[in-house]
């Protein structure tokens, strides 16, 4: 069966949100008194959803209740903030219409809240994207695979037919736990090198690649 669903991350895949994340975490961490972090230190927290990230970005451990208020207080902040900074990486925009002209249906399932997801999707990308799923609302984080079946079954689509794009380790094990193919994008949040530790192996250096990467895995489904 030929891949026609193609269901992506969010950030450091579509979106370069790196500027809005940085300063939306700063914000809230040092609204309670903690230091700021670099980009660098940032970009190396995020992946496994908002909380986690707060977590990696403080000093050291909190009380549940302390933790739970810095998490709403980003909430809040980043709502307002989103897409001050952030931007599609180059290239990203054609691919999807070109993707869109083929007739794929496409998706996005992120780790990062689900109200910001329907949002920055919303804003950037229109009607290129079909269904956009973030954290909430029974959706478990990614690696767990339930946004993946719920986007699939939106899309009124089939898994076997279905391929992951993302940027990190998290994605790479989100595509395995759907059983479904992985291509990792090297312009992300995430070295090749790293990527290839976590078991990557379908890599894409630009936007067009992807849709390079998808024939190949369709012609390799027809031999």
């Amino acid at each position: 069966m030929n891949i026609n669903t193609v269901i992506f991350d969010l950030d450091g895949t579509l979106l370069n949100s790196l500027g809005d994340l940085h300063a939306c975490f700063n914000y809230a961490i040092t609204q309670f008194g903690y230091p700021s972090r670099t980009i660098e230190e940032i970009k190396s927290f995020v992946g496994n959803g908002i909380v986690k990230a707060i977590e990696r970005a403080l000093p050291h451990k909190v009380s549940d209740e302390e933790l739970n208020k810095i998490v709403s207080l980003f909430k809040e902040y980043y709502q307002a903030h989103m897409s001050e900074l952030t931007f599609p990486y180059e290239g990203i925009i054609p691919m999807l219409k070109t993707l869109n002209e083929k007739g794929y249906k496409i998706a996005v399932v992120s780790n990062k809240f689900d109200d910001a997801v329907k949002g920055l999707c919303n804003k950037y990308f229109g009607d290129y994207i079909q269904t956009a799923i973030g954290e909430g609302y029974g959706v478990e984080r990614k690696p767990n695979p339930t946004g993946v079946f719920k986007a699939i079954e939106e899309l009124n689509s089939d898994i076997k037919n279905a391929i992951y794009i993302g940027d990190s380790d998290v994605d790479i094990q989100t595509a395995k736990n759907a059983n479904i193919p992985c291509i990792s994008v090297l312009w992300g949040f995430r070295d090749k090198e790293f990527l290839i530790k976590n078991g990557g192996h379908i890599f894409a250096s630009t936007p067009d690649d992807i849709i390079k990467e998808i024939n190949i895995v369709n012609s390799a489904k027809k031999d």
